[in-house]
């Protein structure tokens, strides 16, 4: 059994910096009991890695030669924050998180868990049961029921759909995507090649900016990706979002992770659309990418090749399952993974029927880790150069927090303290708030609510656009 250690929010920030090789600094956290109680710490992981973010936040604002603030996590906000799908309102109305083809299904000899919220992968997966496109849940849970677990789930993966079988941690352990999963980091810097210091002037502190001057393409889609790419704007960062317009996004999705974000549509098997995205890569200082690592190289936008084109350039890769192994590449969401990797049945109040985390927390956490990641590969620049690969994955995140001492079930409190109400181009958007505070830093996002697809694509210059509205607690 994992022994009780440090307290359980400064466990995951304690191995952040331990991988980053220094001790861990400071960080205030005020209401961290029961922030997310739940059978496994999923407190513990929210706190610890919010508490990441503002911790190399703080780092990077005094490496520019700042005075060194204090990071400070409220864990009403967090709380909040990682519910934010749970919590959005759009116009007074609540969206519906998960499509009607997602979700836990008997089958024959256990559970699977499938994921179809997109279109296309709902389409994916009822190709590979020989189900029409006009099938609904009925359809699909008879069909599922029919047959294996371990089955369903080898035919909708060979089809590029999200099925998995719901395993115990134990016959997770039974799978050799687990050791290549093992062999990750929890959080992985790769010095790529050497490139100049990079210079930045000291960050502003009214408010105080720590990412301000980092132009960042942002190349993420549902979650994880997404979270990180707001928290760096939070923090000043100019984050443009580049989504190929022929892949749907779902609307109050993006509205929920793209604040303070533009958002740009560009194919890149286009010619015109390529040299476009290849300008602003040019000026690109960091590039986040949610895509699987084939994918990315089919694009040519592999690490390796991206800081050979573009020395000093951070490259952040989030993946669902890690590059290696037999499923190394594979596509995957939060929920595929609680399910996959034993989460799903540790939560289960009954031992058969499987449940969930309080939260999509892995996606949640893997994004403030990931935008971690990213804030200390600026701070190595600024004192040594180079050009940095950074790396997350969900699946790791997962082995992490099975690992940790048990959690503590108990009612979610509520968190209408921590949300804000704002009059928005997309409509009155009721959201969480920031997650975290660096001294001064913002206590909002400048712009909220905006269009997928509707920004040009170009970074900014002369400073941000204007807000579209102020913010005000919800009422």
């Amino acid at each position: 059994m994992p022994g009780a250690g440090p307290q359980p929010e400064r466990r995951l920030l304690e191995e952040f910096w331990r991988l980053a090789g220094e001790e861990a600094p400071p960080v205030g956290v005020v209401h961290g009991e029961g922030v997310l109680p739940s059978a496994l710490d999923t407190s513990g992981l929210a706190l610890g890695a919010v508490a990441a973010t503002a911790s190399a936040a703080a780092g990077l604002a005094e490496a520019r030669g700042g005075a060194r603030p204090v990071g400070r996590v409220d864990g009403r906000a967090v709380r909040a924050a990682f519910r934010s799908d749970q919590l959005f309102r759009l116009d007074g109305r609540p969206v519906e998180g998960f499509a009607p083809l997602s979700g836990f299904w008997p089958a024959s000899d256990g559970w699977v868990r499938t994921h179809a919220n997109y279109p296309h992968h709902r389409a994916r997966l009822l190709a590979a049961l020989d189900l029409p496109d006009s099938a609904g849940a009925d359809d699909l849970g008879r069909a599922l029921a029919g047959g294996a677990a371990a089955e369903a789930e080898g035919r909708v993966l060979a089809a590029g759909g999200l099925c998995v079988a719901v395993r115990s941690a134990a016959g997770w352990r039974a799978h050799p995507q687990a050791a290549a999963v093992d062999a990750l980091p929890v959080v992985g810097w790769h010095r790529l090649a050497e490139a100049p210091r990079r210079r930045l002037a000291v960050a502003p502190v009214a408010p105080l900016l720590p990412a301000s001057g980092l132009k960042v393409l942002d190349c993420t889609r549902v979650i994880a990706g997404p979270v990180a790419t707001r928290s760096l704007a939070l923090l000043g960062a100019d984050v443009l979002r580049v989504d190929p317009p022929g892949l749907p996004e779902i609307g109050w999705q993006h509205l929920d992770t793209g604040m303070g974000k533009r958002s740009t549509l560009l194919d890149l098997g286009e010619p015109a659309d390529r040299r476009r995205f290849e300008a602003l890569l040019d000026e690109a200082d960091v590039l986040v990418a949610g895509y699987r690592p084939e994918a990315l190289a089919h694009l040519g936008l592999d690490p390796a090749g991206l800081a050979e084109r573009r020395p000093g350039l951070v490259v952040a890769t989030v993946t669902a399952w890690g590059p290696a192994g037999p499923w190394g590449g594979q596509r995957g969401f939060d929920s595929i993974v609680q399910a996959a990797t034993g989460i799903a049945l540790a939560e289960s109040t009954d031992g058969v029927t499987p449940g969930r985390l309080p939260a999509q927390a892995l996606d949640h956490a893997t994004g403030y880790l990931l935008a971690a990641a990213v804030l200390r590969a600026v701070t190595l620049q600024l004192r040594d150069g180079g050009s940095f690969h950074v790396e997350v994955h969900l699946a790791r995140i997962a082995h992490w927090l099975l690992a940790q001492p048990a959690g503590r079930r108990g009612e979610l409190a509520g968190s209408d303290g921590a949300l804000r109400e704002r009059e928005t181009p997309s409509g009155v958007l009721r959201y969480p708030g920031p997650a975290f505070r660096v001294g001064a830093s913002p206590e909002d996002w400048e712009v909220v609510g905006g269009r997928w697809g509707a920004d040009p694509p170009a970074f900014l210059r002369g400073g941000p656009s204007p807000g579209a509205g102020v913010a005000r607690p919800a009422r």
